[in-house]
């Protein structure tokens, strides 16, 4: 975060963060579908600055290729204006690197940045935050951009699937499932801090729901989250059978099923979840603060 009390006399604030889509690109390779991408860069970005009460003003890309195709940069800036549009900020430009060498054919990388505004009274940043709140979740669609490496191996190495096996258990392709779009939480979640009390917010994506929550938390406070209070979606159920990979290791690594978290009062939760909902979300109660060391324990 950046005052601009200084340049403009505003007491605002401007809040910025940058992100790459990650190995997910090289899905979009396979599939030779690379118009969602764009959305999941600019959707991971706003919800980033979004835990911090930040509206996103605008958004900025980085492409770099072997070679940059006409019809790859037509389908990734497709999806970037997407994302933007979706978001409510602008896509005001960007850097495109065709870097021979560096990079084999067919490769790409995507990189966005996304610089948002608060009112400095009216950041969000946990200090609020005590024994007896709720942790309220809100569902992922997948794996949104995070534990790719891991999802590839398993998959296409291990299973040896191909790109357009359809999978029973997900009722798609896996190719299809590993590409659903990142979801932006900020159309649902920027209308209610107009007039509820949310004390903290955190955006689960590496390092899921133990490594990220605890962001939010003051000294003093633990999160106590219930499993099986909320759905865990069926191509997690696969990773964990494929890798045998301990529970443990799933939820430092995923979201399982868990996209965004907010910390409410217990008197203001059952709206909270009622407006989340109303407004096309599946909102989880899944947990309470309680007082402990600083830190995030799933039962």
């Amino acid at each position: 975060m950046f005052s601009l009390a200084d340049w403009t006399g505003a007491d605002s604030l401007l809040v910025t963060s940058v992100d790459s889509v990650g190995t997910k690109v090289m899905v979009a390779s396979m599939m030779n579908r690379h118009n969602t991408v764009g959305q999941d860069i600019v959707n991971h970005c706003v919800n980033d600055i979004l835990v911090q009460g930040a509206r996103p003003l605008f958004f900025m890309d980085y492409i770099a290729a072997e070679e940059l195709l006409a019809d790859l940069i037509a389908q990734l800036v497709e999806g970037l204006a997407i994302g933007c549009r979706e978001a409510g900020c602008a896509l005001i430009g960007g850097e495109m690197a065709e870097l021979p060498g560096m990079y084999g054919p067919g490769q790409y990388d995507l990189v966005g940045f996304v610089a948002g505004a608060v009112e400095r009274g009216r950041a969000i940043v946990g200090d609020g935050i005590q024994p007896g709140d709720v942790v309220i979740g809100l569902a992922s669609n997948g794996m949104h951009t995070n534990g790719y490496s891991l999802a590839r191996k398993l998959f296409f190495e291990v299973a040896e699937l191909p790109v357009d096996q359809y999978v029973p258990e997900l009722d798609r392709t896996i190719g299809e499932e590993l590409l659903r779009v990142h979801r932006c939480y900020a159309p649902a979640v920027l209308p209610l801090l107009e007039d509820l009390d949310v004390r903290g917010m955190a955006h689960i994506t590496g390092g899921g729901l133990p490594d990220n929550l605890v962001r939010a938390l003051p000294e003093g406070c633990c999160a106590v989250l219930q499993h099986g209070s909320w759905c865990v979606p069926a191509i997690f159920d696969l990773i964990q059978d494929l890798g045998r990979v301990p529970e443990e290791d799933m939820y430092h690594t995923f979201n399982m099923g868990v996209g965004f978290a907010l910390v409410v009062p217990e008197e203001a939760a059952e709206q909270t979840a009622s407006r989340l909902s109303a407004s096309g979300e599946t909102a989880y109660r899944i947990g309470r603060i309680e007082k402990g060391q600083r830190g995030v324990v799933i039962n």
